[in-house]
């Protein structure tokens, strides 16, 4: 199979089963109160419509491992006798994967969990069943995983299309690599996962070629640990919410993908899972406004979510990859509506939620009143006009209208020098090369073929490729392909800035900042001093007045400590200090902060 990007620290079986013992590895997690009831909010999407975005295949091979092997596998969990599933939905959810139960679908996979196509062996064979002959099917990660938002309030859970979600992907793969380690050493564990993958009555034949397809994995998962191992004085432990995504595509594609571990880093970045309301009608997206295309962006992050790409072995052929295509189309499509966003339309498609007052306390018209008053003077020049004023469809931002009549928002870029906050993620962008093989015609500046490239011009290269390869194959014309990709080129940037938003919806989508290392909305609006140093995040309870989680410290979870670069905390600061770097305006009152949010409720 195709070589496994399990994340996070795993340490070698012999050693963790040896002097160790296995309890001292064992994964710790929260547990969550089930609430009694479960609303999704309304965000002009039908029930069909999410249900195929909460699933839709990407072609994604996230855990390197077949969907048959995923719901056959136990728990990470030092017990001789049967701990339970992995798959189990009440076992996901503790890593923050909501239950597809929650919107009537099929309930064995989570939310932002697909079934894909046939997998492949690592020569490209079909991977079969050894006991059945049945080909075994793929399993990955969609775009919802990342991208569907919850909290809790009291009793109830309250479900976000779009917004950021609270998983701790980082700590899921690293117990996907120990449930493996697991099947291989622990005793019997082997046995019962042979049992449900080949059924009853399997030959012994059969249970030793399922060995031999185990060991493979199991060896995938050694050589990258081995990597994680070397460059851990290099990385920033994610957590829940957030992700180094830049980084992990790269190290994904031009580390394990094409047998380059010397480009392989830390994951030193992490982000804030991005809202996507909207997004389709930005001109350049991701937090440094790197990405252009909206095609790119989706198919590189197809890629970094373990999407097949073969290299060629021969100049002139072009990689083959098991990316769809035509479901990034269509996730984009239904995230932009079927008319263009303008005064008369609004933003079809995916919307931003409404403050949900029949679960929230009701907002205080009297204090957004004023708050509205502080938005004009202190957010707009950035952030532009709330999109429920009429003036925001006329701001300069807007481009003029392309040829199928659709207009996009080249949203300011503010340099990080003068909004001060972490610089990691642009910057690492900025400076990261990768070394790539002369076969795969990567060419500079220049139209030279190259062996060092800029990371971010390397993977629009091959992302382009791979889509094109997928457009000739399926015969697509030239005005589909362009209609596919968005009706922009494939740009690609490095500017060391950060995008500045509309803030519609903005109360759903906490913690801020890029990384996430500001709690609530009061915090960000509070000078860098009262700013929480370290806080917990992965508590599903909403705070309605401060507008965040509650980050009170809990068992199993995390410790978001902002001292740490790439998790600081500065900029974007309201202070009297107008020469220290990152203040952007004058500091605003205890009661000013708590007007300018009841505003900020209402967009």
């Amino acid at each position: 199979m195709k070589k496994v990007l399990v994340l996070g620290v795993i340490v070698v079986a012999l050693v963790l089963l040896g002097a160790w013992g296995c309890e001292k590895t064992s994964i710790v997690l929260p547990n969550y109160p089930r609430p009694d009831k479960t609303v999704w909010l309304d965000q002009n999407w039908t029930p069909e419509q999410r249900n195929w975005f909460h699933h839709a295949d990407q072609g994604t091979e996230t855990f390197g491992i077949p969907y048959e092997w995923f719901i056959a596998l136990e728990r990470p969990e030092c017990s001789l006798s049967s701990p339970g599933l992995f798959s189990d939905t009440t076992y996901l959810d503790r890593y923050g994967f909501i239950s597809s139960a929650a919107d009537n679908a099929t309930p064995d996979l989570p939310i932002g969990f697909a079934h894909g196509g046939p997998v492949e062996d690592e020569s490209g064979a079909p991977l079969l069943n050894p006991q059945t002959n049945v080909r075994m099917t793929s399993l990955g990660l969609t775009c919802a995983a990342c991208h569907t938002g919850r909290f809790t309030y009291g009793k109830t859970a309250v479900l976000i299309d779009g917004g950021p979600a609270l998983t701790n992907v980082q700590k899921f793969q690293q117990a996907i690599g120990m449930a493996i380690i697991y099947t291989r050493w622990l005793p019997g564990r082997f046995g019962r996962f042979a049992a449900r993958v080949l059924g009853p009555g399997a030959s012994a034949d059969a249970k030793a070629k399922l060995h031999s397809q185990l060991l493979a994995v199991y060896d995938q998962v050694s050589e990258v640990h081995a990597l994680e191992k070397a460059t851990r004085d290099h990385t920033v432990d994610e957590g829940f919410a957030r992700l180094d995504a830049l980084t992990r595509i790269g190290n994904t594609l031009f580390a394990l993908d094409i047998g380059h571990h010397e480009n392989f880093l830390g994951y030193s970045a992490p982000v804030h899972y991005p809202r996507i309301w909207n997004s389709y009608w930005f001109e350049w997206v991701q937090y440094n406004g790197s990405i252009q295309q909206p095609m790119t962006r989706n198919a590189g992050e197809a890629l970094g979510v373990r999407a097949t790409v073969n290299f060629p072995a021969a100049k002139d052929q072009l990689p083959t990859s098991s990316v769809r295509v035509d479901a990034l189309y269509e996730l984009e499509h239904q995230l932009a509506g079927a008319k263009p966003a303008n005064a008369e339309n609004g933003f079809a498609g995916l919307t931003s939620p409404n403050w949900p007052e029949q679960i929230l306390p009701p907002i205080n018209k009297s204090l957004a009143d004023k708050g509205a008053i502080l938005y004009g003077t202190h957010c707009k020049g950035c952030h532009l006009p709330a999109t429920n004023d009429p003036t925001f469809w006329s701001v300069p931002e807007w481009l003029p209208a392309n040829d199928a009549g659709e207009r996009y928002l080249d949203l300011k870029m503010i340099e990080i020098s003068h909004v001060g906050t972490d610089s990691a993620q642009a910057a690492n962008m900025a400076q990261r090369t990768v070394i790539v093989p002369a076969i795969l015609g990567i060419t500079d500046k220049n139209g030279q073929v190259t062996t060092k490239a800029n990371f971010g011009d390397a993977l629009r290269q091959v992302v382009t490729i791979v889509v094109n390869r997928w457009y000739d194959e399926h015969q697509t014309p030239p005005a589909m392909r362009d209609k596919m990709n968005g009706y922009r080129p494939d740009g690609v940037r490095a500017d060391l800035a950060y995008k500045a938003r509309p803030l519609n919806g903005i109360w759903a989508t906490p913690p801020y900042l890029h990384n996430g290392s500001i709690p609530s909305l009061y915090a960000l609006l509070s000078p860098v001093t009262e700013r929480p140093t370290k806080f917990y995040i992965g508590n599903r309870e909403y705070d309605p007045a401060d507008v965040g989680y509650r980050t009170e410290p809990f068992p199993g979870g995390f410790e978001f400590d902002t001292s740490i670069p790439g998790n600081k905390n500065t900029g974007h600061e309201f202070s009297d200090e107008p020469n220290k770097p990152g203040v952007i305006g004058r500091a605003l009152t205890p009661d000013e902060r708590r007007q300018l949010i009841e505003y900020l409720k209402s967009l």
